[in-house]
């Protein structure tokens, strides 16, 4: 097979987040389209390669990490296109299309460790000046990488805009197991799925439900806590919280599923992937309405100031009173979400892979 360019595998090797998932999802649409065809390197420490992965990938180099991917990968790609979806990507590079997701380690740098976002500012810096190709999810995203990192330089293309999609998550039939597991059954929850980082506002959820006069209502909080990436973490120490830490897709599906609604009053989103996946889902959504979030949800979802948790309880209260207001917001979400497919995402990125390289 002969390949159109060199994909940055970094994300292999490495548990999923979500903009691993970007990568994991593009790539394999890309797959089933068949209009370009990568050669995946990674480091030299790389394990097997998720299930699903649709290419053989090549161990290249003999350092790990950033090290790796600033000198190893691109003495490896040569003079060949080098692909990187996951924000970062060796930073004296031309020859290369990055993936930025958004600007939220410099628009909110006290969410961040001090060493995380210093790395971040310099390194997105290069990249934005003299990466080929700069492309990121959103048209919030792409105002926002301009606003802190400057304008492209003269000569270079624009900021190019690759949507995401949600359908993924109906590919692994429900693990409706999980639900008595954790003993849900029969239990009334809103469900909430991200990072610990303070950005994703679990403290906001958890005052939200403290509003709410249901004392039997749960918050099901799913996701792991990174502190090298966010630094201290907040608690949801609550005894009407049930936190799961990471879940398989099949897990997360049932929880969508099973939930009164999903919410998501997020500060600050490049895109919002759990959003879609919940209108995939038929999960009836309450989002933050700031950042990228309207400009992905739609009419499709209730918004909330993430600022005002009083917001985010009468968006719950209306949810949770109301079957009728449920089944539509479940009805529009489905709707919405068929406008956001990876297969529309694998179409936009091989256009810019002829286009550029």
């Amino acid at each position: 097979m002969s390949h159109s360019f060199v994909l940055n595998g970094r994300f292999l090797t490495r548990q999923a987040t979500g903009v691993d998932r970007f990568a994991f999802e593009l790539m394999r649409a890309v797959h089933v389209t068949n209009g370009v065809a990568p050669l995946a390197m990674t480091p030299p420490n790389a394990g097997a390669v998720p299930v699903g992965w649709p290419w053989p990938a090549e161990r290249v180099g003999h350092r790990q990490g950033h090290a790796w991917e600033q000198l190893d990968l691109p003495r490896a790609a040569g003079a060949r296109a080098l692909v990187n979806l996951c924000n970062t990507a060796p930073a004296l590079r031309e020859q290369q299309l990055v993936v930025i997701h958004d600007a939220a380690s410099a628009a909110n740098p006290t969410n961040y460790t001090f060493t995380f976002r210093t790395w971040y500012r310099v390194l997105l810096g290069a990249l934005m000046r003299g990466s080929r190709v700069v492309a990121t999810v959103s048209k919030f995203s792409a105002d926002e990488l301009q606003r802190h990192f400057g304008p492209r330089p003269a000569g270079r293309a624009a900021i190019e805009v690759i949507g995401e999609g949600g359908e993924h998550i109906l590919r692994t039939p429900a693990d409706a197991d999980i639900v008595p597991r954790l003993g849900l059954a029969g239990r009334r929850y809103v469900l909430a799925v991200g990072s610990r980082s303070p950005n994703k506002n679990f403290e906001g959820v958890l005052k939200a439900l403290q509003r709410l006069p249901d004392p039997e209502l749960l918050l099901v909080a799913t996701g792991g806590q990174a502190h090298a990436i966010f630094g201290k973490t907040g608690s949801l120490a609550d005894p009407r919280v049930v936190s799961t830490g990471y879940v398989s897709d099949a897990e997360l599906r049932a929880l969508y599923e099973h939930a009164e609604c999903f919410v998501f009053p997020s500060f600050y989103e490049g895109f919002g992937l759990p959003p879609l996946e919940a209108m995939c889902c038929g999960c009836p959504v309450v989002v933050s309405r700031r950042a990228s979030l309207p400009e992905v949800c739609g009419d499709a979802a209730l918004y909330c100031d993430p600022d005002d948790p009083a917001t985010l309880a009468a968006a719950l209260s209306r949810v949770l009173a109301s079957r009728t207001l449920r089944d539509e917001l479940a009805a529009a979400g489905r709707a919405r979400a068929a406008s956001w497919t990876w297969a529309a995402a694998a179409r936009q990125f091989a256009e810019l892979v002829r286009t550029h390289f």
